[in-house]
């Protein structure tokens, strides 16, 4: 069957749920410790406690659902609604519950059970939407494009997370309070559910013919979960997507590692309030959008790899930016600005190229077993993320708490939660940049060689059995890192 014709609908309605997926994670990883730790009375250590059980739940959850997706069509509810999109369709009346996270004056455990629950709709409805690009398309630039509607979206998003509290802040007045957050929860959910209904109108799935050869696993519910993890484990037996993963968590636990401290850097170092953050925090979303948009063209001509050193140098500069003004005695909020608008750059690239490169991941996989797992490459790309993520911030949490971090408003902190701080923000976010631009050193996927690869696997498909050009058994075996002679399923299968 000839692939459908993308439209600009398509790419808008597909981008947009990063509204959901950048939106949610952006409030949440800007303002959730600093919200449980300065207005519902929690420690440093209850609120990480709070952020890592419920990403390791998720952690845990994605890669099921992901999995799950992958075989859903053999069920009449997959075959009625899709087998991705059942699930985007199913968590549209639980989105609202975003909202009750920011409740001020209520216990541990109702924290714990909002947030967890809200992970587990997230990861419903973010991990089969993360397979829709390479189902929708098999067009290198469309794939290109698509990643960039999203990000392009979740940039906005970003803005709007961090813009929203001081425009609140001004109609409550005040220097702000719990209330200020209330209000953004439930102005994000409503957009939530919008873009979640949208995703669901005006996407579609791979045609049942391409999918039908990948048979149900047989046995019962313990072979079925030996073969989930499995298959799981398998994806990290191609070598670009394991390359790729270092490249993501480069980028993105570097980023985990500095928003929480950024929060607390404004607040404690500089005297800000939650306007003084949403001043200096626009800006950098804003050079974040800037720099989505000149990374779609970018990595399209330089290729992914030396675009994503760029945004690692840029990120980097502005971090250091931000710590030797403070080690200078520099005050002027101007002056801080411009090195987060440097590390915006940096940021809005970073965010962009794992999430580009991704979408190419299925067809390396694809000449390796014959088969499509989308759902299990975007369930590991959140399992590794997650589990990362919830180290990388409870360890962050865990350094706040044992400096002495006193919870409360207008609190005024010892030096060393400064020092903290400072430390976590140079030796964490920088050390984690670094390791990123070392793995980028070796990943080679680009327009060039996924055209090489995509020739390779229509040889396969039409069972020509003529040697390979010297060129292109290269390139796939260091796409794949598995022997020619072992590819299509002829070795051992991963």
């Amino acid at each position: 069957m000839a692939a459908r014709q993308v439209r600009l609908g398509n790419y808008i309605a597909y981008g947009s749920n990063d509204f959901l997926g950048a939106g949610a994670m952006s409030i949440i990883t800007a303002w959730i410790i600093f919200f449980y730790t300065t207005y519902c009375g929690l420690t440093a250590a209850e609120a990480g406690l709070i952020f890592v059980a419920a990403r390791l739940l998720d952690a845990f959850f994605s890669p099921v659902i992901g999995y799950i997706s992958d075989y859903f069509h053999h069920t009449q509810l997959g075959k009625k609604f899709g087998r991705r999109r059942f699930f985007i369709l199913l968590s549209i009346p639980l989105l609202p519950s975003f909202a009750l996270m920011w409740v001020e004056g209520q216990t541990f455990w109702y924290y714990l059970i909002t947030y967890c629950f809200f992970e587990l709709v997230y990861a419903m409805e973010i991990i089969p939407y993360e397979t829709l690009a390479a189902e929708m398309s098999p067009n290198y630039k469309t794939k290109a494009i698509f990643a960039g509607a999203r990000i392009i979206c979740g940039q906005i998003a970003n803005i709007a997370a961090l813009f929203l509290p001081a425009v609140i802040v001004g109609y409550l007045g005040g220097e702000g309070n719990a209330e200020t957050f209330l209000y953004l929860g439930a102005l994000f959910s409503v957009f939530f559910v919008f873009v979640a209904v949208a995703v669901y109108l005006f996407t579609w799935e791979r045609p049942r013919e391409d999918i039908e050869h990948m048979l149900r696993p047989a046995g019962g519910l313990f072979s079925k979960l030996v073969q989930l993890f499995r298959d799981l484990w398998a994806t990290l037996r191609i070598r670009a997507f394991r390359l790729h993963l270092g490249m993501y968590l480069g980028g993105y636990i570097s980023q985990d590692v500095l928003n929480p401290v950024l929060s607390y850097f404004i607040a404690f170092a500089l005297g800000g309030t939650v306007v003084t953050m949403s001043v200096i925090n626009l800006p950098m979303a804003i050079a974040q959008l800037v720099s989505v948009v000149l990374t779609i063209w970018l990595a399209l001509r330089i290729h992914p790899a030396p675009s994503y050193r760029i945004a690692v140098i840029l990120f980097g500069l502005g971090v250091i930016g931000l710590l030797s003004l403070y080690a200078a005695g520099v005050r002027d909020l101007t002056w801080y600005i411009v090195a987060v608008i440097v590390a915006g750059l940096g940021r809005g690239a970073l965010n962009y190229i794992p999430w580009n490169v991704y979408n190419y991941m299925p067809d390396v996989d694809e000449i390796v077993t014959g088969r499509r797992r989308e759902g299990a490459f975007a369930g590991v790309m959140t399992f590794v993320r997650k589990l990362m993520q919830s180290i990388a911030v409870f360890i962050v949490t865990q350094i706040l708490d044992a400096s002495g971090l006193i919870p409360g408003k207008n609190v005024q902190q010892p030096q060393s939660v400064l020092d903290a701080v400072v430390l976590l923000m140079g030796v964490g976010t920088l050390g984690i940049l670094a390791f990123g631009f070392f793995v980028s050193t070796r990943f080679r996927l680009n327009r060039d060689t996924h055209a090489v690869l995509m020739t390779e696997i229509d040889r396969f498909k039409s069972s020509d059995r003529a040697e390979p050009a010297v060129e292109s058994r290269r390139v796939v075996e260091d796409l794949t890192g598995w022997r020619y002679e072992q590819l299509w399923g002829r070795g051992r299968r991963p």
